[in-house]
């Protein structure tokens, strides 16, 4: 049986394949750096919830990527983890 890791490394050998997954790099910063930055304040998603007024569950559909958030949301979610948001463009 193949795990993931072998799987897209086979699937990254096809050009249409690493095109579409690397389009969806910045939306997998994105979530990297809401689970960083949660971690790294010391919450869970229940306090991080408490915190912003914002569903745990919503916050976990952020975190697995089932979700767009708003620019709205990001600052609640910075806020709460007692964090400035800061978005650029490179």
């Amino acid at each position: 049986m193949m795990n993931f890791d072998d799987f897209l490394n086979t699937q990254m050998k096809d050009p249409e394949f690493k095109k579409e997954y690397d389009a969806l790099e910045p939306e997998f910063e994105i979530i990297q750096a809401m689970i960083d930055a949660r971690k790294d304040a010391g919450l869970t998603q229940q306090e991080l919830a408490k915190r912003t007024g914002i569903a745990q569950s919503d916050i976990s559909k952020l975190e697995r990527g089932n979700a767009n958030p708003s620019l709205r949301t990001l600052r609640r979610l910075a806020a709460g983890m007692g964090k400035k948001l800061h978005i650029q463009f490179t």
